[in-house]
């Protein structure tokens, strides 16, 4: 079959993409949308490029959380999960609480732990080291934990860790959402819709969310004996954060958990996150990008370069000061990550470009942190728009993280080369994976991998593309558009976030911002200007060539979004791409 024409004739980009429009049957639901909700057409078409049927515009667009909330009883072992922790609550129990070390990790500690405190109790809480101990549960930290404690919950770990949760001891509770395997760990309950036998109707959600429900099932428990258990509307935020930086799908039950968390995360109540945004410099209200892209990284930074748990203690404090000084040291570890992450990304760029095409884009180095591997792998995955992997090696021991696209399973393949015998150890979800590898396995384990991805989906030979929902003037940049099309979201993982064109305009002011960022001013034929901005711009060609293309007409694309600037409201192209215009 012929593929549709290039959107506005673009077939090569500055970006070295082709640009692709919206399908026939979109534009059409998008028109009935439209009509039926009084929104732009437009913002139609995005509802319709989203799954959204006419029908359901109205509700899409003010979700209930009460109403998409489902019944937490539906995964298995909840229930007794829930009555092992209030039990422990009442009868004051000694309970610890084993977290990964990254967001969703430390979020979900700080769930349980902020929910422990409003009733009057305390919990130790324990994040292993990323390079000496490694993910997940281990045996002498769990035999450790066992001999203090009555009860162990595992959250954002522990669905394979059979040998470490045998050893503690005590009961545990593992409160997961990575794949699971064949066997179970032998734990008192494992809450975790990616259990080989649930139904996957909630695998999308973040540990958090899991860790969520999970508290609610409690607060449930409380209320049918007369009891009222702590607020957790207001632990929404944590959710929210977590969901985001794991780069769950915003869909259904995750989209609203997002909207209501940004909601709470506007009046600044969590100590932890207002000294964090104050430490990234977010003046203005938080929304997804700023998760995913400002707060995330700092909260990761201890994991990956510093104290393990200084991202699960800053979520969880409910002291002011200590949440400042924890911010600021989450801040300084996130620019040393920076420095190591640009020299590990030159390197593995640099061979991913000599290997040449296959369904996996993968590097290897001595050397390399393993606390910004899996950073390296976003980076690659977006830049080759293919699954990619990256692994540090010490010696003979590899360490490595993967990140994948839309379609290819990576932790379902990953965990198949475990079960081959390929690597020592992997595992993950659909988006991410971890590995852990002898540097002899390292050429046959990525050899099969990219077998297993390219029968997964995963194509090599695909050009890149940048898919576009249509077309505005300079003119049509409003801050009404822009209000309109962010109600649509919020966008990231599984809803893309709208890129519109700016058709034929011409540059008539540029401005360099820093080093890499580019700031435009763009104009039509009738006058109409719209302000724009390409960040990273020199960090590629995009930035040259857009000032070299100045009063010429060009195309650019990119997402239109609401600034608020020394008090004043406007729209702001944010320029991903651009091409030449006749």
């Amino acid at each position: 079959m012929d593929s549709p024409p290039a959107f506005l004739d673009v077939t090569r980009s500055y970006g070295a993409r082709r640009w692709t429009g919206p399908a026939p049957e979109t534009e059409r639901l998008g028109a009935a949308i439209a009509q039926a909700t009084g929104q732009p057409e437009i913002v139609g078409r995005i509802l319709a490029r989203l799954g959204v049927a006419p029908g359901e515009a109205a509700g899409f667009l003010a979700p209930s959380l009460r109403e998409l909330m489902p019944d937490p009883s539906r995964l298995r072992d909840m229930d007794r999960a829930s009555e092992r922790l209030l039990a422990a609550v009442r009868r004051e129990e000694r309970i610890a609480i084993f977290a990964d070390y990254d967001v969703d990790g430390g979020a979900s500690a700080a769930l349980l732990l902020t929910w422990l405190r409003a009733l009057g109790r305390t919990a130790t809480l324990y994040v292993p080291d990323r390079i000496e101990e490694g993910y997940g549960p281990n045996v002498p930290a769990m035999r450790s934990l066992g001999a203090g404690h009555d009860l162990i919950v595992c959250v954002d770990c522990g669905t394979l860790s059979h040998e470490p949760i045998a050893a503690a001891g005590c009961d545990v509770i593992v409160l997961d959402h990575h794949l699971g395997g064949e066997t179970l760990p032998p734990a008192l309950a494992v809450v975790n819709p990616n259990r080989q036998d649930e139904d996957g109707a909630l695998g999308h959600l973040c540990a958090a969310g899991v860790t969520f429900l999970f508290l609610v099932a409690v607060n449930r428990l409380m209320r049918r004996e007369g009891g009222e258990g702590p607020d957790l509307l207001g632990l929404l935020d944590l959710v929210a954060l977590a969901t985001v930086a794991d780069v769950a799908p915003l869909l259904g039950l995750n989209r609203a958990f997002v909207r209501q968390g940004l909601t709470v995360m506007r009046a600044r109540g969590r100590p932890g996150i207002a000294a964090l945004a104050a430490a990234a410099g977010m003046a203005g209200a938080p929304d997804a990008f700023a998760l995913g892209f400002l707060l995330g990284p700092r909260i990761n930074a201890g994991g990956r370069i510093g104290a393990a748990d200084l991202g699960a203690r800053l979520l969880a404090t409910d002291d002011p000061d200590e949440a400042a000084a924890l911010a600021q040291k989450l801040d300084r570890l996130n620019a040393e990550r920076r420095e190591i992450e640009a020299g590990v990304l030159a390197a593995a760029e640099a061979q991913a470009e000599a290997r040449g095409g296959a369904a996996l884009v993968w590097a290897a180095g001595e050397g390399w942190h393993p606390g910004v591997v899996g950073i390296v792998a976003a980076r690659l995955k977006e830049k080759f728009s293919r699954p990619a992997v990256v692994i540090g090696f010490d010696g003979a021991d590899g360490k490595g993280s993967g990140r994948s696209v839309a379609g290819a399973d990576l932790g379902a393949a990953v965990a198949r080369l475990a079960r081959e015998g390929l690597i020592a150890r992997g595992g993950g979800h659909r988006m991410a994976a971890g590995i852990s590898l002898a540097r002899e396995s390292l050429e046959p384990a990525m050899t099969r991998l990219a077998e297993l991805l390219a029968a997964a989906g995963a194509d090599s030979s695909t050009t890149a593309s940048l898919a576009l929902d249509g077309v505005i003037g300079p003119g049509g940049a409003t801050v009404e558009l822009a209000e309109r099309i962010a109600a649509a979201g919020p966008f990231g993982a599984g809803a893309p976030a709208p890129r519109l064109a700016m058709a034929r305009s011409r540059i008539v002011r540029t401005r360099r911002v820093g080093e890499n960022h580019l700031a435009l001013t763009l104009a039509d034929e009738a006058g109409a200007r719209a302000e724009a901005i390409a960040f990273r711009a020199f960090a590629g060609e995009l930035g040259p060539r857009l000032l070299a293309r100045r009063d010429a007409p060009v195309h650019v694309a990119g997402r239109l979004e609401r600034d608020e600037w020394a008090g004043r409201l406007r729209a702001k192209l944010h320029v991903e791409d651009a091409a030449d215009a006749s």
